[in-house]
């Protein structure tokens, strides 16, 4: 499942759970502020990922990890692995966070990072493995997969 569709269609199913689970809603001051905070972080990260991909002309498509013909490890590259996906993950929790739900806090950014390790990032980092070689094993050892 590409990651952008997997992402949609968590925030569809917080959605759902939060309507399906209104009981466990909860409200804190500033709730709207802290989403959105969380939101536009996310989207500056994933931005910042997508614009160096772009400045080096490398595939940015992940279901062809195998395609890459570039190794970024400077900039955004060189705090996350995975800056697109760790964006993505901050705009699940801005939603999460708006939609004030118990429920949907522990089971979606649990539940998304857990199918991006196994089924995601694992097969880009066997590619990126292939591809790099020691390269991209050192660059794996200096620099987290999330944060």
């Amino acid at each position: 499942i590409p990651p952008l569709l997997f992402t949609l269609a968590m925030s569809v199913l917080a959605w759902a759970i939060a309507k399906w689970r209104p009981g466990l809603a909860f409200e804190f001051p500033g709730r709207i502020f802290v989403s959105l905070v969380w939101a536009i972080c996310g989207a500056i990260t994933c931005g910042t990922g997508v614009i160096s991909f772009r400045r080096v002309g490398t595939t940015m498509n992940p279901t062809k990890p195998d395609q890459a013909s570039v190794l970024i490890t400077a900039g955004i590259y060189g705090i996350s692995r995975n800056p697109m996906y760790l964006g993505f993950l901050a705009l699940l929790i801005g939603w999460s966070l708006y939609l004030a739900n118990a429920v949907v806090l522990m089971v979606v950014p649990i539940g998304f990072v857990a199918y991006m390790n196994r089924f995601q990032i694992a097969a880009e980092e066997r590619a990126l493995k292939s591809l790099f070689g020691d390269e991209y094993v050192s660059y794996a050892r200096r620099v987290r997969r999330w944060l």
